[in-house]
C-alpha cells in the first residue's frame, strides 16, 4: 500500500494522507542550526548539538508518538482544526505534505479556508521560518483566528526531561510587539535565547503552556484555540511556550501570508543586556528584518533550492529504471548530506541526548558526501582525527558543540581507527588533496599533543599491529562495527550498559571483521606512503598486512564462510561448530571486499554461503540461526529477540558489504537484486509492511525469524546511506574516483544495455556513456575520452576545467 508518490520533477516526495504507518519526517538545516518535522508539523529543532542547545521540546515514546512541535491552529467560527491534521486531529477537506530537499510545505483545508504552510532554515541563518499562507475559497467573507504555537524546551534536552526541581520553577520569557523571546537562564550563565516572531500585528499572546493549554486538556483541544481567546499569559518559572493570536479577515477568494521566524541569538557575554533585565535583541532584530517578510521569505527559499540544485550536479545518472535514477540522483545523496550534517544522534529513534558524533558513524558518512561537499569533508576528518587518542584508538563519540571526546560512551571500540584511513583515502581520491596529511592535529584535544594527519593514519594502522590476539588477529576490544557483539562483557546485572562495562581483560577475543577491513583499508595506508615517498614505510606495512591475509586463512575461514569472531574462551563465533549464529554477514563482506582467499574460492563460497543462510525477500540477515537464548559470552547481541535489530535483523548498513563483494567476483545481477532488496524506492509498494519513510534507509529491517518480517526501524540517521551510495555509484556503476584519476569498472546485471553518468570530478565535468552490447556483468572492453582511445580504464585527471566526453564499451 502506497501513501502518497514521488514527485521527481521538483525532487519531492508527496504525502497524500496524515495518517501514515509512522511519522514520516524530512530535515531542515544545512550548517549550525536543524530541525526535524514530519508530515503532520511534528519534531523539534536546535543549534549544532541535539542535546545542549536544544529549541523546543519533543515527547519522545509518546502515546501518540508524534507529540510537540510547530503547531498552527485555526479557529473558524467555533469550528477548530489544523493544517497539518495533527494535533487537532480534525477530519480535513484536503491534505498534503511535501517533503523537499531542506523544506516541508504542509497544506491543509476545511470549511472554505486553505492554509499552507512552508517551513525551512535558510542557509546561513540560525532559525526557521514557517511562512503560513490562509485563503478564502468560498465566494463570502470570511473571518478566523490563527493560533500559532511552539514549547520551549530548556536547552540541555537531557536536563529538560529530568531535573523537574529546578526547572519546573526557571521559565522566563519577555514579549515585546509580535514577538515573543525565550529567556530561560539568561540571567546566569547562559549567553543566548531564543525568539519566535511574525509580521503581523497581534489579537493576543500565550507564553505560559499550562495556561494555554489547561490542566486537563492535550495539544488536541488547547483551551485558547477551542475559546478563540489569547490570555496574554506571561510564563515566570513555569512551562514557557510561544502562542501568536492573528485575527485573519479574508474576502472572497482572498489569501493573505503571514511569516513566523523561530530564531536562536548568541551575544557577546559583555553585551547580554539591553537595560536591567531586558535582554540584548539587536541580533534578533537584524534576523526578523531580514527574513521576518514575503521577500526575504521568498528569496531565502529560492537561495536554498539553489544550493540544493548545485550538490547534485556532482554525479546525476540517466537510466530507463525511474526508481534507480530517483535514488541516486535525489533521495540517496539527499539522505547522506542529512546524515553527514546529524551523524546519529537526532532523529524520531534517537533522543539526541545520549549520543553525539560517531568517530566511526562520522568517518563512513564522508564516504557518502565527499563528492557533493569536500571542503566541509575536509573539515570534518580534521574534527574527528583531534579526537583520536596517542595510541591510535578513539572515543567512539563526540560532542558537536565541544568538538572533545564523550567520556560516557569511551574509547575500544577496536574497528574505530581504520575508518579514519577511509574517510581520509576517500577524500583524497575525489580532492587530490595530499596537503591534509600535513594538517597538524592534535590527539585528544590537546595541542601540545599534536602531529600531523598523516601520523594519526600510522597510528591508525599500527593500533591493529599492536592489539593483536592470541591467533594473531585483531582483539575486538569493547567491540568491533557491531556494537552489540560484547565478547570482553560478561554481564548478569540488569540495567549493566554492554557498551561502558568491561568485565574481561581484553587480551583474548579476536574480530574477523576487522581483519578483513585491515586488509580492505590497509592498502590505502600503504598508497598513500608511497604516494608521499616513503617507500621503507610502505614495505613495513604491506608486511602486515600479509600477515594478516595469511593469518584469515589460517584462522578466520571455517570451510564454506569465514567466522566472525573469537570469545574470551578462544571458542569460535559465526562457525558451523555453533549452535546458533553459525555465519554472519559482516566478515563475508568485508574478507570479500578485501579478496582474501580470492584465487583459493573463499570469496565465491562465501558469498554463496552468505545467499543461502542468510538472503530473504527483504534483504540479507546479520546472522543465522538467530539466538533464541541469552548467551553471556557475547553480550547484547543475543538480548534481542529472533528477527530484530542486531539478533539476525537485515542491518541495511551491512547488506552492501555483500553487494561489493559481489562485484569483486563479476555477479552483478545478484549484486543488483540485493541493493533493488532494501533500495528505498523500490519498497514504496509495502508501506504498509516496511511502516518508515519510502524515500530513505533505514538502519534495520525485521528479519525472517521475527513476528512481523519487513518492518523497518530506525530511518535517516544511518551508515547504510553512505554505504548505498558508494556500493551504487561505485561498485556497480562503476565510477570510482581514485588517486591518479577516475576508475571506470561497472558490474551490472547483463540485461543493461547501458546508462549515463555525469560525474565532476576534481573541477571537470564528465559525461560518460556506458555500453553494453554483448550484455556482459562486468569488464571494459574500450574505454575513449575525447575521441582518443585509452590504455586501461582510469581516466586520467584534467586540469583545464572542461567538459570532456567519455565513452565505454563494456566486453
Amino acid at each position: 500500500m502506497k501513501y502518497g508518490f514521488f514527485d521527481d520533477s521538483n525532487r519531492e516526495y508527496v504525502i497524500t494522507t496524515p495518517k501514515t504507518p509512522y511519522p514520516w519526517i524530512n530535515y531542515l538545516g544545512t550548517q549550525e542550526f536543524f530541525s526535524l518535522i514530519s508530515n503532520t508539523a511534528g519534531g523539534y529543532c536546535f543549534y549544532k548539538d541535539a542535546r545542549l542547545r536544544r529549541i523546543t521540546r519533543y515527547r519522545y515514546n509518546n502515546v501518540p508518538i508524534d507529540m510537540g512541535g510547530r503547531y498552527f491552529y485555526i479557529n473558524d467560527n467555533g469550528s477548530l482544526w489544523s493544517p497539518g491534521w495533527s494535533p487537532v486531529k480534525a477530519e480535513l477537506d484536503s491534505y498534503e505534505c511535501r517533503h523537499g530537499l531542506g523544506y516541508t510545505k504542509i497544506t491543509g483545508s476545511k470549511n472554505g479556508i486553505s492554509t499552507e504552510v512552508l517551513y525551512f532554515v535558510p542557509l546561513n541563518f540560525n532559525g526557521e521560518i514557517h511562512r503560513v499562507r490562509v485563503k478564502n475559497t468560498t465566494s463570502d467573507k470570511k473571518s478566523v483566528k490563527l493560533f500559532s504555537c511552539i514549547e520551549f524546551c530548556l536547552w540541555n534536552a537531557y536536563d529538560d526531561m529530568t531535573n523537574y526541581q529546578r526547572n519546573l520553577s526557571t521559565g522566563e520569557v519577555e514579549v515585546e510587539k509580535s514577538v515573543i523571546y525565550h529567556k530561560t537562564e539568561y540571567k546566569e550563565r547562559r549567553n543566548h535565547f531564543s525568539f519566535y516572531s511574525v509580521n503581523a500585528e497581534l489579537t493576543g499572546f500565550d507564553t505560559d503552556r499550562d495556561q494555554f493549554i489547561g490542566l486537563y486538556n492535550g495539544f488536541d483541544a488547547p483551551q485558547v484555540p477551542v475559546s478563540g481567546e489569547p490570555k496574554n499569559t506571561i510564563a515566570h518559572g513555569w512551562g514557557p511556550m510561544a502562542s501568536h493570536c492573528i485575527t485573519v479577515e479574508l474576502n472572497a477568494g482572498e489569501e493573505k501570508e503571514f511569516d513566523f521566524i523561530l530564531g536562536y541569538v548568541e551575544n557577546d557575554v559583555n553585551d547580554k543586556w539591553e537595560s536591567k533585565g531586558v535582554i540584548n535583541k539587536k541580533k534578533a532584530y537584524k534576523m526578523i528584518e531580514e527574513k521576518g517578510n514575503p521577500a526575504g521569505v521568498q528569496s531565502a527559499f529560492e537561495e536554498l533550492q539553489d544550493y540544493w540544485s548545485q550538490l547534485f550536479t556532482q554525479y546525476k545518472l540517466e537510466h530507463k529504471d525511474e526508481k534507480l535514477s530517483r535514488m541516486v540522483n535525489i533521495w540517496n545523496q539527499y539522505q547522506c548530506m542529512v546524515t553527514f550534517n546529524m551523524s546519529r544522534s537526532a532523529s524520531y529513534f534517537e533522543t539526541g541526548i545520549g549520543r553525539g558524533m560517531g568517530f566511526r558513524d562520522s568517518n563512513q558518512d564522508i564516504l557518502g558526501f565527499v563528492h557533493q561537499i569536500p571542503d566541509r569533508a575536509r573539515e570534518r576528518i580534521l574534527d574527528i582525527a583531534a579526537t583520536q587518542l596517542e595510541n591510535g584508538g578513539a572515543y567512539h563519540q563526540y560532542q558537536p558543540l565541544t568538538k572533545k571526546g564523550n567520556n560516557e560512551i569511551g574509547g575500544n571500540f577496536n574497528d574505530d581507527p581504520l575508518w579514519l584511513i577511509a574517510s581520509v583515502a576517500a577524500y583524497i581520491k575525489e580532492t587530490g588533496d595530499m596537503d591534509i596529511l600535513k594538517e597538524n592535529v592534535p590527539f585528544d584535544n590537546d595541542e601540545k599533543k599534536a602531529a600531523s594527519l598523516f601520523e594519526h593514519l600510522r597510528r591508525s594502522f599500527y593500533h591493529v599491529v599492536n592489539n593483536l590476539g592470541p591467533h594473531g588477529l585483531p582483539l575486538i576490544g569493547r567491540a568491533d562495527w557491531n556494537d552489540c557483539l560484547n565478547l570482553n562483557c560478561f554481564s548478569t546485572t540488569p540495567d549493566e550498559s554492554f557498551q561502558t562495562t568491561t568485565s574481561k581483560d581484553g587480551k583474548v577475543a579476536e574480530s574477523v571483521l576487522i581483519a578483513g577491513m585491515f586488509v580492505y583499508y590497509g592498502p590505502e595506508y600503504v598508497k598513500l606512503c608511497k604516494l608521499n615517498g616513503l617507500e621503507d614505510e610502505a614495505a613495513k606495512a604491506q608486511v602486515e598486512i600479509d600477515k594478516m591475509i595469511k593469518t584469515v586463512k589460517e584462522y578466520g575461514w571455517d570451510g564454506e564462510w569465514f567466522i566472525r569472531a573469537y570469545d574470551d574462551n578462544g571458542e569460535k563465533i559465526g562457525s558451523n561448530e555453533n549452535e546458533e549464529g553459525k555465519i554472519f554477514i559482516e566478515s563475508q563482506g568485508f574478507c570479500s571486499m578485501a579478496e582474501i582467499g580470492l584465487e583459493d574460492g573463499y570469496v565465491e563460497k562465501a558469498l554463496d554461503s552468505a545467499r543461502k543462510y542468510l538472503d530473504t525477500p527483504y534483504g540479507l540477515v546479520l546472522q543465522n540461526p538467530a539466538y533464541t537464548k541469552y548467551y553471556v559470552n557475547m553480550g547484547e547481541i543475543s538480548t534481542y529477540p529472533a528477527g530484530y535489530k542486531e539478533n539476525a535483523g537485515i542491518f541495511c548498513h551491512n547488506n552492501p558489504w555483500i553487494i561489493a563483494g559481489e562485484t569483486v567476483i563479476g555477479r552483478g545481477d545478484r549484486a543488483f537484486e540485493y541493493y533493488s532488496k532494501i533500495a528505498p524506492a523500490y519498497t514504496e509498494e509495502i508501506s504498509d509492511i516496511h511502516k518508515t519513510e519510502p524515500y530513505v534507509y533505514s538502519q534495520m529491517i525485521a528479519g525472517k525469524d521475527a513476528k512481523r518480517p519487513g518492518e523497518a526501524k530506525n530511518s535517516w540517521l544511518t551508515g547504510t546511506a553512505a554505504w548505498n551510495f558508494v556500493v551504487i555509484s561505485q561498485n556497480i556503476l562503476g565510477i570510482k574516483p581514485d588517486y591518479l584519476g577516475l576508475k571506470i569498472d561497472p558490474c551490472i546485471p547483463k540485461s543493461w544495455d547501458g546508462y549515463k553518468v555525469t560525474r565532476k570530478f576534481r573541477n571537470v565535468i564528465f559525461e560518460i556513456a556506458i555500453s553494453n552490447p554483448e550484455h556482459v556483468s562486468k569488464g571494459v572492453k574500450k574505454l575513449v575520452v575525447d575521441g582518443n582511445e585509452i590504455d586501461g580504464n582510469i581516466i586520467p585527471v584534467f586540469d583545464d576545467g572542461k567538459t570532456h566526453k567519455v565513452e565505454v564499451v563494456m566486453g
